[in-house]
């Protein structure tokens, strides 16, 4: 059994040192509680967290009152005083979101509602003379301007965060997968990893990827089940960063949870496009040659993939294409830049993206938050999670229950 502190009060564990899990980490040692955490990996960040866009989300896309609504525009207020605090760069570089269809156009609509609704400040309609002064490359019927869209370096907050929990005297265990969780109502939970055996108060689950397959070692029902998705990038060569000011982002569509090819400056100077979306054949499958049988038969095997390829199967073939075909990856990004050339692109390292999906084949879009006794479990932390990562931590620490 793992050593207590001196004081004999058990601690409270987090599964997972991602954004999400360094967040609720952090918070509960500022208030007051020893905290550990557990992460198989051998450094923070080393998957979805350091994987991601770079983007903080201003919430324009959101059901007002959701959990995603609500826990972005709180979000990006947290976001901005923790890079502040800590001197990280937070840029405002605006965001474009581009119609080029009479239906888009009424989304469009739809989309300026809600950014009205979830307070989204300084966002307004853009005809096509009004968008080509703000981005002179970028063609289409009408956009909308969000410029308070942000971007930063997602990696170098979750290391400031995981320096923050430790000196606080929190302990961030890396490279310690958790392998058993048996949780007890009236004596907290108990954790193991390799050898050793932690007793804590309480744990909270933010393992990302894996977080059904940890879930479920506390006893967790199996629904929604993981299904990853790999997001695929090219970058512009650096000669042609200058095509966009800002991010430039299609009018997503309402039947798919993903947001379709953009472009997305980074703080490092770089322009991201993409990403696709492509069904991965392992949960942390960032090439098209990583395969884990165990995973993909899991996958399989859930029936809520039957049935959300039979759905959406044409859409499947078409991302695959994208996949395939450097040409056919360009002309989605070309409907928004025309001048964009297939040499203008070279690789740039995927993502994987852990899509929540219930047995009826319906993804999961909002949060999801699960407990079990003594355990809570971010069953579904989806874009805008890291936006809105230090919120949700907020969310779920205020709802801790101690345990008697």
């Amino acid at each position: 059994m793992a050593t207590l502190p001196s004081s004999q009060v058990r601690p409270v564990g987090v599964v997972g040192a991602g954004l999400v899990g360094l967040a609720v980490a952090r918070l509960l040692t500022q208030r007051g509680h020893e905290v550990v955490v557990f992460e198989k990996e051998p450094e923070v960040s080393l998957h979805q967290s350091g994987h991601n866009s770079g983007v903080v989300h201003s919430g324009i896309y959101y059901t007002p009152g959701s959990l995603k609504a609500v826990l972005c525009r709180r979000g990006v207020t947290l976001i901005q005083e923790f890079c502040a605090k800590h001197e990280l760069e937070y840029r405002e570089i605006g965001k474009v979101i581009v119609a080029h269809s009479d239906a888009e156009l009424e989304r469009l609509r739809d989309l300026e509602t809600r950014a009205e609704a979830n307070g989204v400040p300084g966002v307004r309609w853009l005809e096509p003379a009004q968008l080509r002064e703000i981005e002179p490359n970028v063609q289409g019927l009408a956009a909308l301007h969000s410029p308070t869209t942000a971007i930063v370096d997602y990696r170098q907050i979750a290391r400031a965060m995981a320096d923050e929990i430790t000196e606080a005297g929190g302990r961030v265990l890396l490279g310690c997968p958790v392998t058993a969780i048996t949780p007890d109502p009236h004596h907290g939970v108990t954790v193991r990893s390799g050898e050793q055996q932690y007793q804590l108060d309480r744990l909270v689950i933010c393992a990302g990827l894996q977080s059904d397959t940890v879930a479920g070692l506390a006893g967790d029902q199996p629904s929604p089940a993981i299904i990853a998705f790999r997001g695929e990038y090219y970058r512009l060569r650096p000669e042609r960063a200058g095509l966009v000011r800002g991010l430039v982002y299609p009018v997503p569509d309402p039947e798919y949870p993903f947001l379709g090819t953009h472009l997305t400056p980074r703080v490092d100077g770089t322009v991201d496009v993409g990403p696709n979306a492509v069904f991965a054949f392992a949960r942390e499958g960032y090439r098209r040659s990583d395969v884990n049988l165990r995973e993909l038969g899991r996958a399989l095997a859930w029936p809520g993939t039957r049935r959300l390829a039979r759905e959406h199967w044409r859409m499947g073939l078409r991302e695959m294409r994208g996949s395939l075909s450097k040409r056919v990856f360009t002309a989605a990004a070309q409907q928004y830049v025309p001048d964009l050339r297939p040499d203008d692109l070279v690789p740039a390292p995927a993502g994987v993206r852990a899509q929540a999906l219930d047995e009826r084949g319906q993804l999961v879009d909002d949060f999801r938050i699960s407990t079990v006794g003594p355990v809570t479990a971010v069953r579904n932390a989806p874009s805008p999670a890291a936006t809105s990562c230090m919120a949700i931590a907020e969310h779920v620490v205020d709802r801790l229950a101690p345990t008697t």
